[in-house]
C-alpha cells in the first residue's frame, strides 16, 4: 500500500491568482478580448467602433467607441470584478437587456495585459483615462478624446506565458477576430464597425438598418438575389425575422447560419437544427442553409447566465419555440416569390464572389464519341484496373498492353459513361478529378496552374481576405494566384490546370471559407493530407460542370495511370464503377452472344 500524499493545509489564494484564474474564464484569445470591448461599446450605445491590431493580437489591440462614455470617478471602479453599470441596485439579473452585466470583462484583460483606458462623457471637455498592468492600476492621466471610450492592450499574457503557448499565429489570430466581429455584425447591423490590421484596414462593416444588406457583407452578394425573409410570432410572446438562402446557397457545413438571441450572439443547437428540418425536401443531407436569424424573446424566457463568456444560453420550453421557428422558416421557404434577377455584374458587389465564368461544352452538343486508345503501360500501375461491382480485381490488358475505351458521352453533366472490352465504365466526374488533384497535391505538393489570359478581379469577404493572408500557401498550392487590387477587391490570375481553363472562382470562395472556419497552422497529425483533400474538393471538376470530350480523356487517361486507390475520392466516395458484359446479359436475360 502506498504512502498518502501528505495533506496542504487550505489556504486563500492571493488576489493576483485569484485574477488571473478568472480572466482564463473570460479572456481565451485576442478574439475574446475584442468580442468584450465590442459589446460594451454596444452596449454603451455606440454607432460606429474602430478595432486596430498588431500581431493579430498577440502585440496590441485597440477598441474606439462613440459611445456614452465612462465618468472619470468610476473608471477605477470599472476595472474591479463585479462591478457594472447594468444590473439594477438589487442586483437581479431578470431582465437583462445589455450584452454584458457580470461585471468581469475589463477586469479579466486588465489582469492579464498592459492595460490602459481613456474615456469622456459629454458632461465634460477631456478624457480621463488610467493605466493597470496584471491588474495592478500604476497611473492616472488626463488626454483629448472626443465622447466615447478607448481600451489599448497590450502584450495579452504576458504574466500567464502557458496561455500564450496555446495561440495561434498572427494572421490565424486574426481570422478569429474578423470571424468573431461577423457574428456581431450580423446580430447589430446598426453598429458600423471597422477592422484595421498592422495599419491596415482589413474589415469593413458600414452601420445599416436592413438585415439582408449586412448579411451580403458576410455571406457573400448572392444572399441579395438569393434570399427569403423569414418572420413570423414564437409563443409567449416573442418574435423571429431574419434572412435564409435559398435552397441552391445551401454549403457543405454548418457555420454559415448566424443566431441572436434579444441582441445576443448565440450557440443553441436545437434553434440550429430546427432551420435544417425546415429545408429537409430541399437540400441534400450533406448541406446547410445560410442566413441569419434574430430571436426576440421576453427577458424571462432567456437565462443568459450560463457561461461566463455568454456563449451560451438557456431557453425556456426551448422545445416549443425551436418547433415555431421551424414552422416560421418553411411556411416562408414555401412562399417565397422567385428569386430576383441578380444585380447588374458590371457593378461592383458588396462583398464577395464571382464575376466571369467561361464554360466548357455542354454534353449535350458533344461529337460522336471518339476511340480512346489509353495509356501506355508502364510497371505495376498498368496492371490495375477499373472496378466491378464487386470489390476492386485486376483485368488482362489488351493487346501491346493498353486497355481500350470508348467514351460514350455523360449525363446530366455528372456522370460519364465509355465502353471497355468488357463492359460499361460508369465516372463520377467531379470525385474522378478530386481524387487525381489529391494524390498530386499528396504527390508534388502543390497542383499545376493555368495562367488566365485576363486576370479576373474578384471581391473576397473579410474573413475570405483574412483566410488568404493566414493561408496564403495552401492558396497557392490549390493553382490559384491571387494578388490585392485594392480595397475588397483582388486579382485572380490562374487557375488549377484541370479546370481546363475555365475561369471558375467558386472553388476558392468555398477553400477560402474552410479555411477561415477550420484549418490551423499548427494541426495535429494529418492535416496535410486533410487540408489536401480540401484543396482538392474545391479545385476539381464540379458536378454539373460541362466538360469537352478532350478533357473527359485526360481525366480517364489519368485514372488508368493513378495511384494506388483510385476507386475512391479522398472523402471516400467511388470514383468510378464497371458493369461487366455477363452482369449486362443477365439483366436483358441473354444467354449467349
Amino acid at each position: 500500500m502506498s504512502a498518502a500524499t501528505p495533506r496542504s493545509p487550505i489556504r486563500r489564494l492571493a488576489p493576483e491568482i485569484v485574477r488571473r484564474i478568472a480572466a482564463g474564464e473570460v479572456v481565451e484569445r485576442p478574439a475574446s478580448v475584442v468580442k468584450e470591448l465590442v459589446e460594451n461599446a454596444v452596449d454603451a450605445g455606440a454607432e460606429e467602433v474602430i478595432v486596430r491590431l498588431e500581431g493579430g493580437g498577440l502585440r496590441r489591440i485597440e477598441v474606439a467607441d462613440d459611445g456614452g462614455g465612462i465618468p472619470a470617478d468610476e473608471l477605477e471602479l470599472a476595472i474591479e470584478r463585479h462591478a457594472t453599470s447594468k444590473l439594477a441596485a438589487d442586483g437581479s439579473i431578470e431582465g437583462i437587456r445589455t450584452l454584458g452585466f457580470r461585471g468581469e470583462a475589463l477586469a479579466a484583460i486588465a489582469s492579464v495585459s498592459k492595460f490602459r483606458i481613456r474615456s469622456r462623457t459629454a458632461r465634460v471637455t477631456a478624457a480621463a483615462g488610467i493605466t493597470v498592468t496584471g491588474g495592478e492600476i500604476l497611473g492616472r492621466f488626463e488626454a483629448g478624446r472626443a465622447v466615447g471610450t478607448t481600451v489599448e492592450v497590450e502584450d495579452l499574457f504576458f504574466n500567464t506565458p502557458a496561455r500564450r503557448k496555446f495561440l495561434h499565429a498572427p494572421a490565424a489570430e486574426q481570422m478569429e477576430v474578423l470571424r468573431m466581429i461577423d457574428h456581431l455584425y450580423l446580430a447589430h447591423p446598426a453598429v458600423g464597425i471597422w477592422i484595421e490590421a498592422d495599419g491596415r484596414e482589413v474589415g469593413a462593416y458600414p452601420a445599416t438598418s436592413d438585415l439582408r444588406d449586412a448579411a451580403a457583407r458576410v455571406l457573400g452578394p448572392e444572399i441579395l438575389h438569393q434570399s427569403f425573409a423569414v418572420d413570423g410570432d414564437l409563443p409567449g410572446g416573442g418574435h423571429v425575422r431574419g434572412v435564409l438562402g435559398r435552397p441552391a446557397t445551401a454549403i457543405g457545413h454548418s457555420r454559415g447560419l448566424y443566431l441572436a438571441a434579444n441582441g445576443r450572439t448565440i450557440q443553441a443547437r436545437a434553434i440550429a437544427q430546427a432551420v435544417r428540418v425546415s429545408y429537409h425536401d430541399y437540400i441534400p443531407k450533406t448541406r446547410y442553409p445560410i442566413g441569419v436569424l434574430h430571436i426576440e424573446l421576453p427577458p424571462e424566457r432567456l437565462d443568459v447566465n450560463v457561461h461566463p463568456t455568454k456563449r451560451e444560453v438557456r431557453f425556456a420550453r426551448e422545445a416549443e419555440i425551436a418547433d415555431a421557428v421551424r414552422l416560421a422558416v418553411r411556411h416562408a421557404l414555401i412562399g417565397a416569390p422567385p428569386p430576383a434577377e441578380p444585380p447588374d455584374p458590371s457593378a461592383k458587389p458588396r462583398a464577395q464572389h464571382f464575376l466571369v465564368e467561361t464554360r466548357g461544352v455542354d454534353c449535350s452538343s458533344l461529337p460522336p464519341p471518339p476511340r480512346l486508345d489509353a495509356i501506355a503501360a508502364s510497371g505495376p500501375a498498368s496492371q490495375r484496373r477499373l472496378d466491378t461491382t464487386e470489390p476492386p480485381t485486376r483485368r488482362a490488358a489488351s493487346a501491346g498492353g493498353r486497355p481500350r475505351l470508348t467514351l460514350l458521352g455523360c449525363v446530366g453533366s455528372l456522370y460519364w459513361v465509355a465502353e471497355s472490352e468488357n463492359g460499361l465504365v460508369l465516372v463520377d466526374q467531379h470525385a474522378a478529378s478530386e481524387r487525381l488533384l489529391y494524390d498530386a497535391l499528396l504527390r508534388e505538393g502543390k497542383l499545376a496552374r493555368q495562367e488566365l489570359v485576363e486576370p479576373i478581379t474578384i471581391h473576397l469577404t473579410n474573413t475570405q481576405r483574412a483566410a488568404l493572408l493566414a493561408h496564403t500557401e495552401a492558396v497557392r498550392s490549390a493553382g490559384f494566384t491571387v494578388e490585392p487590387f485594392g480595397g475588397d477587391a483582388h486579382r485572380l490570375r490562374s487557375v488549377p490546370s484541370w479546370r481546363g481553363g475555365r475561369a471558375r472562382t467558386e472553388g476558392l470562395s468555398a477553400l477560402l471559407d474552410e479555411l477561415a472556419a477550420g484549418a490551423r497552422p499548427t494541426a495535429p497529425d494529418g492535416a496535410v493530407e486533410r487540408t489536401a483533400a480540401s484543396i482538392a474538393c474545391h479545385s476539381a471538376i464540379r458536378a454539373g460542370d460541362p466538360v469537352a470530350p478532350e478533357e473527359m480523356s485526360r481525366v480517364l487517361d489519368a485514372l488508368y495511370e493513378g495511384a494506388e486507390a483510385v476507386y475512391s475520392c479522398p472523402h471516400g466516395r467511388p470514383v468510378l464503377l464497371q458493369i461487366p458484359r455477363s452482369r449486362l446479359d443477365r439483366w436483358f436475360l441473354r444467354s449467349g452472344p
